[in-house]
């Protein structure tokens, strides 16, 4: 459980970055958009 709590705020952290370095709100939504949805798929699958 603790592997996958560090593992979730190591992505949080990389997604807080990758907001920084884009501007654009479009682009930043469809990142998260598409990262959610690979997100899901791997943790249900």
């Amino acid at each position: 459980m603790r592997r996958l709590c560090g593992f979730a705020l190591f992505c949080v952290a990389v997604g807080m970055l990758i907001g920084l370095l884009i501007v654009s709100i479009f682009w930043q939504s469809v990142i998260i958009l598409g990262l959610l949805l690979l997100g899901y798929n791997l943790f249900v699958c």
